[in-house]
């Protein structure tokens, strides 16, 4: 996960120096956008029941998966 703290952030501001945008490194932009994504995944799916881990290699290993 990106560290805002060391996003390269510049600012576009009005003619009152007020903050209006925010750009950024195109690599950085995109890793936050995986993150919102990962964490909107993370959100959908919190409230599906949970399996042991256990349970999970012996499933995975019952589907030949490992």
């Amino acid at each position: 996960m990106l560290d805002i703290r060391q996003l390269d952030l510049q600012y576009v501001t009005n003619d009152a120096g007020e903050k209006t945008a925010v750009i950024l490194p195109i690599d950085q932009f995109q890793e936050l956008i995986e993150d919102i994504e990962d964490l909107a995944s993370a959100a959908e799916r919190r409230d599906e029941p949970t399996v042991s881990h256990k349970d999970l290699i012996a499933e995975l290993k019952r589907d030949g998966l490992i």
